[in-house]
């Protein structure tokens, strides 16, 4: 498990309320050493949907994110939730025939663009496609220039909100109002705000075939499995849904749930985003223990629901892994693990089964915590009122054992 960090500067009104964010890409150092603007961009999106979730890192407002040429002309900006972000064109971005065709896509799938900067020498380069932009930044640090007022005029005029930025004094504040500006940015305000959160890296090779699979109309059953032997894979998953980007009216159960709900297209994107980001781990010899406790308690909870039920269904072994799941998910959060279930909707028998041990699944559950405990007592008068055979759970733990050992030094092919 590795730390992750973005940067956080607060875009505000003339009454110095907040009404954006501009996230920047920090790296592990927290600093903004970038070698690729394009995998920086996919990161801090990335991160924003799957880690840190929009509603607690944005609330309500949207997220300015910088990008460079070879992000906005990949299709992989169409699976972006555009109701989250405003994408900020680097001044390098040329303004050939096929951007600005492709900004006027992005204009009409409903998309807001911003030109990072705008000055006297770059005016002409983008009259192509100002029609098409929502937010004009100008940086005051260099001072003003010769008709600016009337720049910002025209442009508000054109219904483009102007952005003053760099304003890293007072005097800089007055400028940018005195001359036009709806909106500021700047030191003077509040310098960007590191924030972290822990964060974890599926393989590669694992999103790569889950993407094949939803590509090849594979069964959703499989689909299921698959993401229920990748733990990484799902903990990601149960982020992105809590991020603020879904809204389920059904109380949802399972993994096999989500996937149904969140449907084929929207997960292969989401997939998508997981490769470009580059948040796959390069080594995946060593787990960390969090995830080979998540590892554990959901191998016991399917294995022991398998001995006392043995034609038990698939979703009920679904809602049995996601006990253990879920189970966990307050720890990668820091937020009370009752408030996680109810963000994420969950199915009363899930969530009575995790808060209170209730029903089948919440018996299993206390017993998965009295293996963890070295409990004897409890295990005992689990197999008493199951009736079940001497040692019976006492196998099912060297077994889980035998797996978890596996999954944490995975022998190479």
């Amino acid at each position: 498990m590795s730390n992750i960090f973005l940067a956080r500067q607060p875009i505000v009104d003339k009454d110095e309320n907040t009404c954006a964010y501009e996230i920047l890409y920090r790296d592990k150092t927290q600093h903004s050493n970038i070698d690729n603007d394009r995998h920086a961009s996919a990161s801090v999106i990335n991160d924003v949907l799957n880690t840190f979730g929009t509603k607690e890192l944005l609330g309500k407002y949207k997220a300015f994110i910088n990008i460079d040429e070879k992000f906005l002309m990949n299709d992989l900006i169409f699976t972006i939730p555009n109701e989250f972000f405003i994408f900020s064109l680097f001044d390098n971005v040329p303004m050939t025939d096929k951007t600005i065709e492709r900004i006027q896509q992005l204009k009409q799938k409903g998309y807001q663009l911003c030109v990072n900067e705008l000055t006297p020498e770059n005016v002409e380069k983008y009259a192509p496609v100002l029609k098409e932009i929502a937010y004009v930044k100008i940086d005051f640090e260099k001072g003003i220039f010769e008709g600016i007022k009337n720049l910002t005029a025209q442009l508000k005029r054109s219904g483009i909100t102007v952005i003053g930025t760099k304003l890293e004094n007072r005097e800089n504040y007055q400028l940018a109002k005195e001359n036009g500006c709806d909106l500021f940015e700047g030191y003077f305000f509040a310098a960007p705000k590191i924030v972290e959160k822990s964060g974890y890296e599926p393989s590669q090779m694992h999103i790569l075939k889950l993407y094949k699979l939803l590509m090849q109309d594979t069964n959703i059953d499989e689909i299921t499995e698959e993401f229920e032997t990748n733990h990484e894979l799902t903990v990601h998953l149960l982020q992105f849904v809590n991020s603020g980007y879904f809204s389920f009216k059904n109380r949802i159960s399972s993994i096999h749930h989500i996937l149904v709900l969140v449907g084929r297209v929207p997960l292969s994107q989401w997939l998508m985003l997981l490769i470009y980001s580059k948040s796959v781990s390069k080594d995946d010899s060593s787990k960390s223990p969090l995830m080979l406790l998540v590892k554990s308690r959901t191998e016991l909870m399917q294995e022991v629901l398998k001995i006392i039920m043995p034609d038990v269904k698939n979703n009920i072994l679904g809602e049995a892994y996601f006990v253990g799941v879920l189970s966990l998910m307050h720890t990668i959060f820091s937020v009370d693990l009752e408030k996680i279930l109810d963000d994420l909707n969950v199915s009363l028998e899930v969530k009575n089964a995790i808060l209170h041990d209730e029903g089948v699944l919440g018996e299993i559950f206390e017993l998965v915590r009295g293996i963890e405990a070295f409990d004897t007592n409890v295990i005992s008068e689990f197999e008493e009122s199951y009736g079940l055979e001497d040692n019976i759970i006492k196998n099912i733990v060297l077994q889980t054992i035998q797996e978890v050992n596996s999954f944490e030094h995975p022998t190479s092919v």
